[in-house]
């Protein structure tokens, strides 16, 4: 079993930058995918992105490649999410969640085993 706890959101300006983490207790950390999903409000949670366990492979939602960089350190059991160039449009409830089903399914939300009480994320214009 996993358990997960994000820190790190906050307000911050259009074009700025927030470092998310999501801290992880469990022996199955090491060998679970994570990843970041995100809910703006009146909107469903969606993904953002994910990093597997052994590779370090990741993938990213369109809209926030290039922008957001996804990492782990498994010394740490901890996962982090940098998040620059932020927009507005960015303004959501943050979640880290671990995955341990086959990698093609990294991007769907049903996939996820263990889900984080999430972290806010608000970008002012």
């Amino acid at each position: 079993q996993v358990q997960l706890v994000e820190s790190g959101g906050g307000l911050v300006q259009a074009g700025g930058s927030l470092r998310l983490s999501c801290a992880a207790s469990g022996r199955t950390f090491g060998s679970s995918n994570m990843g970041w999903f995100r809910q703006a409000p009146g909107k469903e949670r969606s993904f953002v992105a994910a990093i597997s366990w052994n590779t370090g492979i990741t993938v990213y939602a369109d809209d926030v490649k290039g922008r957001f960089t996804i990492s782990r350190d498994n010394t740490q059991n901890t996962a982090y999410l940098q998040m620059d160039s932020l927009k507005p449009e960015d303004t959501a409830v943050y979640y880290c969640a671990a995955h341990r089903r086959p990698i093609g399914t990294i991007r769907q939300m049903d996939a996820y085993d263990y889900w984080g009480q999430g972290t806010q994320v608000t970008v002012s214009s």
